[in-house]
């Protein structure tokens, strides 16, 4: 079992600003979370670090460095390719998408680096974003182009293993309002686009998928559901992505003190990143929104709501509310009973890449020591 915090919540795209930040910040984590041992990181490189990465030179002095510093990038997030600190990021988190062809060249450039940074004999991992956005949007010749890029993808992986014994998966994160936003989708990707073409029986070798709890939250997916639904079927978890969404019952709210709650939920309504929203009904009926605003537009009277709103806004995972709002902490716990279950799973990443721009009220000062908290957090949960 590994346990790493992702360092997207580190602006910089190229090589240096990377190393930078580590610096700076992973050290810092390091001497709280794992003074006397090495720590696990969730390396983020965007297009341009991982291009860099692919001179021998450039990845020998980067990997002499993280040795130095006792950091091990067991696992990469391959999902963000460019600039995810940009003013508005919002959909183009989502580009280049599985059909195209730099996202693969992207995932193999990340695949040479993670090979190339781990220790000998240790086993890899890069989560990937989950196609493209918007589920409707592909076309019949997108699909095949994504298939073909996908298998492709597990062959190259296989062909790594063969030639140096190192075992490196990648793993898709389905996401709320993306083409793989819910379980049902990912099983239907391999079933009907994938195991039927994989005709060296490797596709459940080399691809798997990412659970973040957050993103399953947001669409009201049981976690133990969906984890054991992946494993009845011979889909491979290979990593999960420790995040907690926002989330509010109004019902259990009182009636006066829901414009105050709805102000507190409309203070996560910020313009960088994409905050896809499920709105619940008592009735079980759910509505979903590709971004906050768009929900909070819907309200007429905030003393009248009794429905849950589930926000996909990743929080520190350590807390169980926020004011007179709640986060999905609980579906982290009921995930966690599960992934003990599950052998094969050796990779955790702490993702709560939105530090910088939660509202004001629930900022840290030293950014080193919340993503510390959080780590030291998740230990406590997987070791008792």
């Amino acid at each position: 079992m590994q346990i790493a915090y992702c360092t997207n919540v580190h602006a910089g795209s190229n090589l240096e600003t990377t190393q930078a930040n580590l610096l700076k910040y992973a050290t810092n984590v390091k001497k709280q979370f794992s003074p006397a041992a090495p720590m696990g990181i969730g390396l983020w490189l965007a297009a341009p670090a991982a291009a860099s990465l692919q001179d021998q030179t450039q990845l020998e002095n980067f990997r002499g460095w993280l040795e130095q510093e006792q950091l091990i990038p067991f696992t990469l997030n391959g999902f963000p390719y460019g600039d995810f600190h940009s003013e508005v990021v919002k959909h183009e988190v989502y580009k280049p998408t599985w059909f195209n062809r730099d996202r693969l060249t992207y995932t193999t450039n990340l695949i040479d680096a993670l090979h190339g940074l781990l220790p000998d004999g240790m086993e890899g991992s890069i989560s990937t974003l989950p196609l493209a956005w918007d589920r409707n949007s592909m076309t019949p010749a997108q699909w095949m182009q994504t298939s073909q890029q996908l298998l492709q993808l597990c062959q190259y992986l296989h062909q790594l293993e063969q030639d140096t014994g190192r075992l490196i998966y990648v793993c898709l994160e389905p996401e709320p309002g993306c083409v793989l936003d819910v379980a049902k989708d990912m099983i239907d990707l391999f079933n009907e686009r994938l195991l039927p073409f994989d005709n060296d029986n490797i596709v459940t070798r080399y691809l798997r998928i990412c659970h973040d709890v957050c993103h399953s939250a947001v669409m009201f997916e049981a976690q133990a559901d969906v984890l054991k639904r992946y494993q009845q079927l011979g889909i491979r978890v290979g990593k999960v992505q420790i995040s907690s969404a926002v989330r509010v019952n109004f019902a259990s709210i009182a009636a006066e003190q829901r414009p105050m709650a709805l102000q507190q939920l409309a203070n996560f309504n910020e313009p960088r990143y994409l905050h896809q929203t499920s709105i619940q009904a008592q009735s079980g009926e759910t509505r979903f929104y590709e971004d906050l605003n768009l929900a909070l537009d819907t309200v007429a009277q905030a003393t009248d709501l009794t429905s849950t709103w589930s926000v996909h806004f990743h929080v520190p995972v350590y807390l169980e509310s926020l004011g007179l709002l709640d986060t999905s902490q609980a579906d982290i716990l009921d995930c966690l009973k599960v992934c003990k279950t599950m052998p094969e799973l050796r990779h955790y990443e702490v993702e709560t890449y939105a530090w910088n721009v939660l509202p004001e009220q629930h900022q840290v000062d030293n950014l080193a020591n919340g993503i510390a908290r959080e780590m030291n957090w998740l230990r406590e949960q997987l070791t008792t």
